[in-house]
């Protein structure tokens, strides 16, 4: 997709705001500057073209930090089913409304390609979807029945020593978290350990809707050959996610849900957690899993 389609993604650096605190230690107190992650809502439109009519439907509002908001709204709306591919999206870009100028930038239009079929009716969840939780349920149980996707194409393996590497990798490229102490992380990794893409937020789903929106925008999916590795817990969500953009694992630094566990079980994802310098379990898809 060229940048004139893709429009221009908020500058990172908008993710991080100063504050003036008063910090308490051992009975002392001092002012003192502080940095904060931002958390702003983003909402995310579809725009369709019907009859020589460009008609648009709200899907989603999601609190969020700001930056890679178009690869955010790609993500989210790859993973809920509302396109099935890059082909599916002509234009992405944020807007702002006539009545309100102010919100320009916390708006994000998806322009879908004509002939793309739309349901408006079950895309839009007319919700308020927060950061830490996103927007799952039976919807995102449905999607994985409906959509059924492909098991992973690759044959990408991952070493026991490079998977103990890969957290405090992860540490050490988290830009934001490093100067805020409160973003979750998503990166995409190869077979060789290297992080080739990371992306920070306020909200775990989020940062993985980002990574995979990166990627959908760049017309890399299926991701079969790489390995996404979050800085939380493995919930049924996040393996969605994995799943739809064809990932051959998930790792994460926390535990695994059950249903996580046996989305991934079904669709051949190897899913690892409490990955550490030291250990990890390894859930499913133990054979891409070498020592």
């Amino acid at each position: 997709m060229s940048e004139a389609r893709r429009g221009k993604d908020r500058a990172p650096a908008e993710a991080v705001s100063e504050v003036s605190i008063l910090e308490v230690t051992a009975g002392e107190s001092r002012r003192r500057d502080d940095l904060l992650a931002v958390e702003e809502p983003l909402e995310i439109r579809v725009v369709v073209e019907s009859d020589g009519q460009r008609q648009r439907h709200p899907v989603a509002i999601t609190m969020r930090t700001p930056g890679h908001d178009l690869e955010l709204a790609a993500g989210f709306l790859l993973s809920e089913g509302v396109v099935a591919g890059r082909d599916s999206i002509w234009r992405v870009a944020h807007c702002a409304t006539p009545e309100s100028p102010e919100s320009e930038g916390n708006i994000v239009e998806a322009h879908l390609t004509v002939g793309t079929d739309f349901d408006a009716e079950r895309s839009s969840r007319q919700v308020y979807t927060t950061s830490s939780c996103g927007v799952c349920g039976r919807g995102s149980l449905e999607l994985l029945w409906t959509v059924r996707p492909e098991r992973p194409r690759g044959e990408a393996v991952f070493g026991s020593a490079l998977l103990r590497a890969l957290p405090d990798r992860l540490e050490r490229a988290q830009r934001v978290f490093g100067a805020t102490g409160g973003l979750h992380a998503a990166a995409l990794c190869g077979a060789d350990g290297e992080i080739e893409l990371l992306r920070e937020d306020v909200g775990r789903h989020n940062a993985v809707d980002k990574v995979v929106g990166h990627l959908l925008l760049e017309d890399r999916l299926p991701a079969s050959e790489h390995l996404l590795l979050v800085s939380g817990r493995a919930s049924f969500e996040l393996v969605q996610k994995a799943i739809i953009a064809g990932m051959a694992a998930l790792a994460a630094v926390g535990a695994p849900s059950s249903l996580a566990v046996a989305a991934a079980e079904e669709y051949g994802l190897t899913l690892v957690g409490f990955l550490d310098r030291r250990r990890f379990n390894v859930y499913s898809g133990g054979e891409r899993i070498t020592q």
